[in-house]
C-alpha cells in the first residue's frame, strides 16, 4: 500500500554505494525498493538503516540481467507503492584479471560483466520508465565510473562496460528528457570499502594511502561522498542532465 512519498529504487543497495544511496534518499523522505541479487543478509541490513530514517522498504531480489526477473521486480514495485520518482541504476559486477591480463578474460566473464553492467541498467531503465513517466520530477542517476573515461589497469571487461554506460547515460538523457526524466550519473574515483579492497588486495592500504597523497583533498572518496553527490542531483539541479559528476576528490582534476 502507498504511503503517499516519493519513492526510489536502487538496485545493487545490498551494500557499498548502493546501500549508501538507499539510506540518503530514506533520509531524504523517500520510500524505498531495494534491489539485490545474492546478498539477502546485507540487503536486510539496508533495509533496516532505511527504515531507522523513516522509510517504508520493499526488499526485491532479482538479476538485473534477467528480464523476466526485472519485470516481476517492477511489477511488485508497482503493486507495493503505486509509483516510482527515482532510480539508482547501481547494481554492477567486475573479474579479477586487470587489463594487463586480459588474454586471461574467457568468453564467458565477459559476458557476464556486460550483462548486468550495460544490459541490466538498459532493461531495468526499459521497465521503470512507465512508471517513472508518471511522476512530476522523475530522476534517473546511474554509477558510472572514472574508469569509463580514463582507463588504467582496472579489469578490461569492467572499464569498457562502464565506458559503455557512460554514452547510454547521455543518450537516455536526450530519449527521455522530453518525457521529463533527468538521466545524469556519478563517477567515483578510488573509492574506499570492500570493492577495493577486493580489487587491490594485500596492498589495499598501501596503494589507498599512496592515491590519497596524489588527490588535493589528500583523501580517498567513500560511498558516503557518492551518495552525497547523488543527492545533490536528484534535490538540487532540476534543470541538468546527461551530466557525469565525477567523485574522485579532485584527482582527475590535477593528474
Amino acid at each position: 500500500m502507498s504511503t503517499g512519498k516519493r519513492v526510489a529504487l536502487v538496485t545493487g543497495a545490498s551494500t557499498g554505494i548502493g546501500r549508501a544511496e538507499a539510506v540518503a534518499l530514506a533520509k531524504s523522505g523517500y520510500d524505498v525498493a531495494i534491489n539485490y541479487s545474492r546478498s539477502a543478509g546485507e540487503a536486510k541490513k539496508t533495509a533496516e538503516e532505511c527504515e531507522r530514517a523513516g522509510a517504508a522498504t520493499l526488499l526485491l531480489q532479482g538479476d538485473v540481467a534477467d528480464e523476466a526477473a526485472v519485470v516481476a521486480m517492477l511489477q511488485k514495485l508497482k503493486e507495493r507503492f503505486g509509483r516510482l520518482d527515482v532510480l539508482c541504476n547501481n547494481a554492477g559486477t567486475s573479474i579479477t584479471p586487470l587489463a594487463r591480463d586480459f588474454e586471461k578474460v574467457s568468453a564467458e566473464d565477459w559476458d557476464r560483466v556486460f550483462a548486468v553492467n550495460v544490459k541490466g541498467v538498459f532493461l531495468v531503465t526499459k521497465h521503470a520508465a512507465p512508471l517513472l513517466r508518471q511522476s512530476d520530477n522523475a530522476h534517473i542517476i546511474m554509477t558510472n565510473s572514472i574508469v569509463g573515461a580514463r582507463p588504467g589497469p582496472q579489469p578490461l571487461p569492467y572499464s569498457t562496460s562502464k565506458g559503455a554506460l557512460w554514452t547510454m547515460t547521455k543518450a537516455l538523457a536526450g530519449a527521455l528528457g522530453p518525457d521529463g526524466i533527468r538521466v545524469n550519473g556519478v563517477a567515483p574515483g578510488w573509492m574506499e570499502g570492500e570493492w577495493m579492497e577486493r580489487m587491490l588486495g594485500d596492498n589495499y592500504s598501501k596503494l589507498m594511502d599512496r592515491r590519497a597523497k596524489q588527490t588535493p583533498l589528500r583523501r580517498c572518496v567513500t560511498a558516503d561522498d557518492v551518495a552525497a553527490a547523488v543527492m545533490s542531483l536528484v534535490a538540487g539541479s532540476t534543470g541538468v542532465t546527461g551530466v557525469i559528476l565525477t567523485v574522485d576528490g579532485g584527482f582527475a582534476a590535477v593528474t
